[in-house]
């Protein structure tokens, strides 16, 4: 029989590199903690937060069960380490707070694929192929090897989870996992989740499909997709893109093709258009 599914948002970071509180950040008029607590909350027996002992006054965290680290600046495996240590018999869904693109399917193929007979069940990295600690399941046989596992000296719950008995499974969604380190991801992905309205200013409303090759597909997490759209050119869909998708090379470096034939970044689109954008060709 499988151990009662508890679930966690760790909120217990220090921010360094976003230099300020992740958990306050807004998409959509919601933050990104509140956000991932009504994610999680549906699936779980009880939802807590993770936090350090000077957060416990956080108005931002004050409305939620919370557990505090019992070691100090361990990371989210001393997070993972207290929810453990304070209810040992059950077993944890594990999120980070700053997963912006997490969505419920997502949640669901994990749990779907729970493997209780192993100590953890995660995704691989759409990255990099390796664990994904950060939207996991951790069962109740996992707390001594992690608590051995801190006493060697070691925090990475990643490596924790390559090293040990894990039930690994292929994300369906390639950007669920993406997280937010810096101010200029923040922008791009707040950008990206912005509601888009069906009518009113800035011109009709195209369908599009969208292929991404080589390195493009790699930073998109796709080879391809479609959307919709009020981008007239692909000069704008391509600025559009980037702030949604992560695309990191300037449109001076790209060719842009729509409906099979190279073109012009500034013609118009038409719902129903194919466009292609193509990176330079490596070599010589």
């Amino acid at each position: 029989m499988s151990a009662t599914l508890y679930g966690l948002v760790l909120t217990g970071g220090r921010s360094q590199r976003m230099r300020r509180d992740k958990a306050a950040l807004e998409y959509a008029g919601q933050t990104q903690l509140a956000r991932a607590m009504n994610l999680i909350r549906p699936l779980v027996a009880r939802s807590f937060i993770s936090v350090r002992n000077d957060q416990l006054d956080d108005s931002q965290r004050a409305g939620y069960e919370r557990i505090v680290d019992r070691l100090d600046d361990m990371g989210p495996i001393g997070g993972i380490h207290a929810a453990q240590a304070e209810h040992p018999d059950a077993a944890w869904l594990v999120l980070a707070c700053d997963l912006p693109f997490l969505d419920v399917a997502t949640l669901q193929q994990l749990l779907a694929a729970r493997a209780p007979g192993r100590l953890a069940t995660a995704f691989r990295s759409s990255f990099d192929g390796k664990p994904e600690p950060l939207c996991a399941i951790y069962e109740p046989a996992s707390r001594a090897p992690i608590e051995t596992w801190i006493a060697a000296g070691k925090s990475c719950p990643r490596a924790f989870l390559a090293n040990h008995d894990t039930e690994l499974l292929q994300l369906a969604n390639a950007r669920a996992l993406d997280n937010i380190n810096t101010s200029e991801e923040y922008l791009q992905a707040r950008a990206a989740l912005q509601p888009q309205p069906d009518s009113g200013a800035g011109g009709p409303l195209l369908a599009l499909r969208v292929q991404y090759f080589a390195v493009l597909r790699e930073q998109a997490g796709r080879s391809e997709e479609q959307l919709r759209t009020r981008a007239r050119t692909p000069r704008e869909l391509y600025a559009e893109l980037r702030g949604m998708r992560g695309l990191k090379l300037a449109p001076e470096l790209l060719r842009v093709a729509v409906n099979d034939r190279f073109g012009n970044w500034d013609q118009d689109l038409k719902s129903g258009d194919a466009v292609v954008f193509l990176p330079p060709v490596a070599g010589g």
